[in-house]
């Protein structure tokens, strides 16, 4: 068995701990055997027979000792650090093994031995914190191991460390920066010697220069960050170097694709690339993953870091940069050519994917001021990734591209209305007017029909949103004529998908359907998902105001699936929202009421509830009232909170109905229920009863009412004793009249 992966990942560890936990299972021993310090391949038999402890002075090779004395032995031997002698010690490893039946051999190396038999495992680096591990408990946190390791590191330094509410933000970014790897966080929690934590954060930028204090018991190569990392360099190939550096340039990761066109040429031929690859990935400087069909390679930031400084010594970071730049820009082009067929899933996902590296090749572009209007084009390109998930970074983009190129261009005019759906969907409606009206004076000036048809589209939006539905459908109606006269599919089932909800909002729900039909027949002929989901959403809307209930649950659920899928934040909340509608048309109070603290945390997360459909916000605030009448304050109020606690994948479960477990719940706390006399000291304290009167009527002492009071609150969720109070009174009141559920 060999344990892969990068330097300081700790296979060592790993390894020596795995020594410690099969000791008794071998009965011949259990032997270590350093390699890192052997300089000659002929020297490698000879140290593992000096480790073994073996004591013969024939005139036999040492490999030969070795077999001989290993033949009959029930031992494991563990050959660490083989990466510099990675041929030498799969020979050695076949015939020890060959010989000795009994034998197993642990290796740790920075790529496989590559013989037969040999079993892979790759040490990853340590799990790091979830993004939203301000929600985690400090507890929880503490577990984390990478923010565990650090917390045991530092203290052999500084006793009293411990994280902290203060501190806790600063740890986990420190060990993201570290990208979860155990010696530089090692490394870095010793530096707390002399620094805070903030000021190591700061300082992580320089990482080579400031993670230098290893311990003296070690190698020297293997006492700093640098030079474990140059002994990695050192054993690559020349090209395997040079493509490391040139690997450096991308953000996030990479396909083979994008290296073959980016890092290719100058010494590198293109069909060299995936051998390269491989190599690099055999000596663990590439990390493989899967996502889905695809592969993708990815450095560590540390790695990353090293090889980036590599490539500013040859001079040729510029010209890479620039080619990076290039090849994401021709991508982000492709997809906007493909957003409307049956590639356009895939496409969603790979930009996704590509999200660090479309960030670097933005960046190179607005950084030169020769290059801006190829960044403003690039941008606009980008909108349907923006409108997935990242609308407040895209606005940044197109504000700053459109801030550095003020001429009157097609470019200029096309970014415009790009930067309006978004500032729409952010609620800035004056922004979002301005932007339409300067891109509609250059789409005439310069005969743009494309962009004329855009601008009253989004116009029509900016109408709804002000409540004029009749202004809206106009704006809307000229648009549809304008995207069909141009054969834009894109623009024309957009705009489909609004004048429908317009006229379902104005009451002509028949004619919305219609509409609605015509724009899923479109998606159907050229094989496209997101617009017809979005159409699915809108004819829902419109069928529920029918009365067709089932109809309306089946289309929200079918849009919800794709969205889910998808990864479309936007779209999934305007699904629960109409989900959340249609459980209190049908008097499924609880389960509206859990949808709509779903909603809550979605809409936070979002930055804008209903975000461009704020037409429809009438309809949530006549939902939230009805139940929330229905339910009674503490009913609803739990629900509610049911709602918000659930993670983003079991609030979708919950409301595709995957999981019905919740909706079996009554609305008050089934887990803890109270007992008899904690339920008669609740209904004291909805008398009003002080503590000391509670221990009066029930002749206990008033430190033992206290205990039950705080075992109440604790029970229920709650932090006064008005709450408390409310709920005794909503309980009896449900007793007389509980809502269907």
């Amino acid at each position: 068995m060999t344990l892969t992966g990068v330097g300081g990942v700790g296979k060592t560890r790993l390894a020596l701990r795995v020594a410690l936990d099969v000791a008794r299972d071998f009965r011949g021993g259990v032997w270590f055997v350093e390699l890192a310090a052997v300089e000659s391949s002929d020297m490698l038999a000879q140290v593992v027979v000096e480790a073994l402890g073996i004591r013969d002075h024939g005139r036999g090779s040492p490999l030969e000792v070795l077999t001989e004395y290993l033949r009959d032995k029930q031992a494991l031997v563990i050959l660490d650090n083989c990466e510099h002698l990675v041929h030498e010690c799969a020979v050695l490893a076949e015939a020890l093994l060959r010989a000795a039946p009994e034998l197993r051999i642990l290796a740790t190396s920075r790529e496989a031995l590559g013989f037969a038999g040999e079993q892979t495992l790759t040490v990853p680096t340590l799990p790091l914190p979830d993004r939203d591990s301000a929600r985690v408990p400090i507890e929880s946190l503490a577990k984390c191991d990478a923010v565990c390791l650090f917390t045991e590191r530092a203290r052999a330094v500084l006793p009293s460390f411990a994280v902290t509410e203060d501190n806790r933000d600063v740890v986990v970014r420190i060990c993201r920066r570290l990208d979860g790897l155990p010696l530089g966080i090692e490394l870095a929690a010793v530096r707390l010697r002399a620094l805070s934590v903030q000021q190591l954060h700061e300082r992580l930028d320089d990482r080579f220069r400031l993670l230098t204090a290893g311990s003296r018991a070690v190698l020297p190569r293997h006492q700093t960050l640098r030079a474990l990392i140059d002994w990695s360099h050192a054993l690559c190939s020349e090209k395997e170097q040079l493509l490391w550096a040139r690997v450096s340039v991308f953000a996030g990761g990479l396909d083979l694709e994008a290296a073959e066109a980016v890092c290719s040429g100058d010494g590198i031929a293109r069909e060299e690339i995936i051998d390269l690859v491989s190599a690099l990935v055999d000596k663990s400087i590439l990390i493989r993953e899967e996502h889905g069909p695809q592969v993708r390679y990815r450095l560590l930031e540390i790695i990353r870091q090293y090889g980036m400084e590599r490539l500013l010594a040859t001079g040729r970071s510029a010209e890479l940069q620039r080619r990076h730049r290039d090849y994401y820009r021709a991508l982000a082009a492709q997809a906007r050519e493909d957003l409307f067929g049956p590639s356009q899933m895939a496409w969603f996902a790979r930009l996704r994917l590509e999200h660090g590296n479309l960030h670097t090749a933005l960046e190179h572009s607005f950084a030169d001021p020769s290059d801006v209007t190829g960044g403003l084009d690039m941008a606009a390109d980008l909108l349907y990734h923006w409108i997935g998930g990242y609308v407040g970074e895209g606005r940044r983009w197109l504000d700053r591209g459109l801030a550095a190129d003020t001429g009157p261009s097609e470019a200029r005019a096309r970014a415009l209305w790009s930067a309006s759906w978004l500032a729409i969907i952010q609620g800035d409606i004056a922004s979002a007017t301005t932007m339409l009206e300067e891109s509609r004076s250059i789409g005439e000036r310069l005969g743009l029909e494309p962009v004329i048809a855009y601008v009253t589209l989004y116009s029509g939006m900016i109408a709804m949103c002000e409540g004029d539905a009749e202004s809206a459908i106009t704006l809307y109606k000229e648009a549809l004529t304008r995207h069909r006269a141009i054969g834009d599919p894109v623009g024309t089932a957009l705009t489909l998908i609004r004048l429908s909800m317009a006229y379902s909002f104005s009451g002509d729900s028949p004619l919305a359907i219609s509409l609605g039909d015509d724009c899923l027949a479109l998606s159907d002929a050229h094989g496209e998902g997101w617009h017809k989901a979005y159409m699915m959403m809108a004819v829902g809307v419109a069928v529920w105001r029918q009365g067709d209930l089932a109809r309306a649950t089946e289309l929200e659920t079918r849009s919800l699936t794709f969205n889910r899928e998808l990864d479309d934040p936007l779209g999934v909340g305007i699904n629960l929202e109409v989900l959340a509608w249609i459980a209190t048309t049908e008097k499924q109070y609880r389960r509206a009421g859990r949808l709509l603290g779903i909603l809550e945390t979605l809409w936070q997360a979002i930055g804008a509830p209903l975000s461009g459909f704020g037409h429809l916000s009438h309809y949530h605030d006549e939902c939230v009232r009805h139940t929330r009448q229905a339910l009674g304050d503490a009913a609803f109020d739990t629900a509610f909170k049911q709602g918000t606690e659930l993670s983003y994948d079991e609030a979708l479960s919950y409301a595709l109905r995957d999981d019905k477990q919740l909706d079996e719940q009554p609305a008050e706390p089934k887990a803890a229920p109270l007992t008899p006399r904690e339920t008669e000291i609740a209904h004291l304290v909805a008398q009003g009863m002080t503590n000391k009167e509670i221990a009066a009527t029930l002749v206990i002492s008033q430190r033992t009412a206290e205990g039950h009071i705080e075992h109440i609150l604790s029970k229920l969720g709650y932090h006064s004793r008005a709450q408390v109070a409310v709920w005794i009174g909503e309980q009896a009141r449900m007793a007389d009249d509980e809502p269907p559920a």
